[in-house]
């Protein structure tokens, strides 16, 4: 069985109950959830009862122990994960204004995180693993950039496959040397994992159709578009497969593209065809936004088809 392994932040998720935008005033918060967009990619995976792997830093405190315990409690190998003894794990505070949109305060610059290292530990997992999953925030830190580009050079340089999610906010592009790192990582995917209008990031198309065409002339093999409440679309070759988004209550959408991600690359590293893989991706998100806290909403494969019978009953 193919192991995956992911490079990047750990942290946790503190969410506001009120809506509004940011934190200048006193209000009550909820968590901390486990949390780090590598971190929901890989215990997605590791749920489904794939080998998973993640390589990250924390600090030794209360909000690195907690990640590290459900990690390991969903399945996946968490002895690339290097605990630093004077250090703090790194936090996300969340905020939902009322159009749904989301301010954060992130404390991640000062993190363990951002002074991530290979560590002989983390070598051992680059040797032991086929597949590699970045995604694009563990390329906006010097010290997780230098480890994930390491990590890529590693796996694809024995034959190992990548996939590769942008999950880029527009106001982190302006990060000295991102796009040259994002671009760098494009170049050798396998699997695409955008969201929506991340599409065009890398290409001067205009046309979604157009933009398709030119990344997949590139060596790209199957492009994944997560469109969220449009549902989601599979590109490979002259192969196009279309879903439907489900109707669900949303708690929570962060760490939904995450579940999808990580369903869709499980399943198809696993052999499952295209429509199976986007099926049940596309569930994983729908499901993912149900529960409040970004890992809460990762499945099983057995949820995740007692879902999918329930939405077709309807």
């Amino acid at each position: 069985m193919t192991k995956i392994l992911t490079v990047g932040e750990i942290l946790v998720e503190i969410v506001a109950t009120t809506k509004g935008d940011g934190f200048r005033e006193v209000q009550p918060l909820k968590g901390p959830y486990p949390s780090g967009a590598p971190a929901i990619f890989v215990d997605q995976v590791g749920r489904l009862g794939l080998e998973a792997a993640i390589v990250g830093r924390v600090g030794d405190d209360d909000f690195g122990h907690l990640n590290i315990a459900r990690l390991k409690a969903d399945g996946v190998d968490i002895s690339g994960i290097d605990i630093a003894a004077d250090e703090v794990t790194g936090c996300a505070f969340v905020r939902y204004r009322p159009d749904g949109s989301r301010s954060f305060v992130f404390t991640l610059a000062q993190s363990a995180t951002a002074n991530l290292v290979l560590t002989e530990a983390g070598e051992a997992l680059l040797d032991r693993c086929e597949h590699l999953h970045v995604m694009g925030t563990a390329l906006s830190a010097p010290g997780m950039a230098k480890v994930a580009l390491q990590a890529v050079d590693r796996v694809k340089g024995r034959g190992g496959t990548l996939s590769f999610d942008p999950n880029i906010r527009a106001e982190m592009l302006h990060k000295p040397g991102l796009r040259d790192r994002l671009a760098s990582v494009l170049e050798r995917t396998d699997i695409f994992l955008p969201s929506g209008e991340e599409i065009f990031l890398f290409t001067d198309a205009i046309a979604e159709d157009a933009a398709i065409e030119d990344l997949l002339s590139r060596g790209i093999s199957e492009i994944a578009v997560k469109r969220g409440a449009r549902g989601a679309s599979y590109f490979a070759g002259d192969t196009r497969l279309d879903v439907a988004a489900h109707d669900v209550e949303e708690r929570d959408p962060t760490g939904a593209g995450d579940c999808f991600g990580g369903t869709f690359v499980a399943l198809r590293l696993a052999g499952e065809p295209p429509e199976t893989a986007l099926r049940y991706a596309n569930a994983a998100g729908a499901l993912a936004v149900t529960a409040l806290g970004p890992m809460e909403g990762t499945s099983t494969r057995a949820a995740l088809e007692a879902f999918l019978k329930e939405q077709a009953g309807r």
